[in-house]
């Protein structure tokens, strides 16, 4: 990271609560539920008081419905980066495949030092980590001394910040963030701490 100055503050949000065309196996990003239309007006309003500059969020369409309801509220613009997004579910795309076991032993996987754990056909869990936390670092480097909401993915979200901040991989297994909750970044000269986290 480069020399910081004066510390960032970011916030990062899973998105809303979504509903899916299909059942099967996919990439694709989803809309949000009514209820997820509330959770995201509900994360802007919470956030009123720390003076969010931005909101920064995946391309994934869950996350930019998220990122755009919740940037209304507070009055800020809103960055699309890729890099944001969650895993991709690779050869498993269009099938009905159990998601949540299969994902969780691939993350159990590299959690145990496997850097090579992959979704069959998709990225390596590394992979992910490696993209996010490129983003991450590029918004501490742009928000020096403010705040940032960044909206991403369980997934992505649960392997990326508790190595970003120096915690072990395991800190993240078994772990459930909750639609919209959020977990509270620091990040200065020093590294980066963990000053929030919902659900946990």
């Amino acid at each position: 990271m480069s020399s910081l100055q004066c510390a960032a503050r970011v916030l990062v949000a899973r998105h809303g609560e979504a509903e899916y065309e299909t059942d099967l196996c996919n990439d694709h990003g989803g809309s949000l539920t009514l209820l997820g239309r509330k959770q995201a007006r509900e994360l802007g309003a919470s956030l009123l008081g720390e003076r969010v500059a931005r909101v920064w969020t995946s391309s994934m369409s869950r996350a930019v419905q998220t990122a755009e309801i919740a940037a209304g509220v507070l009055g800020a613009d809103v960055v699309v980066r890729e890099d944001l997004r969650e895993y991709g579910v690779g050869n498993l795309a269009g099938t009905a495949r159990h998601e949540k076991a299969y994902f969780e032993r691939v993350f159990r996987d590299w959690v145990e030092g496997d850097d090579d754990a992959a979704i069959d056909g998709g990225e390596r869990v590394s992979a992910v980590v490696a993209r996010v936390e490129g983003v991450l670092r590029e918004i501490a480097d742009e928000h020096r001394g403010e705040t940032a909401l960044v909206v991403s993915h369980g997934g992505a979200i649960l392997a990326t910040l508790p190595q970003l901040a120096g915690l072990p991989r395991h800190r993240g297994l078994g772990v459930t963030l909750p639609n919209c909750g959020v977990i509270g970044l620091a990040a200065d000269s020093d590294g980066w701490q963990v000053t929030r986290w919902d659900g946990a």
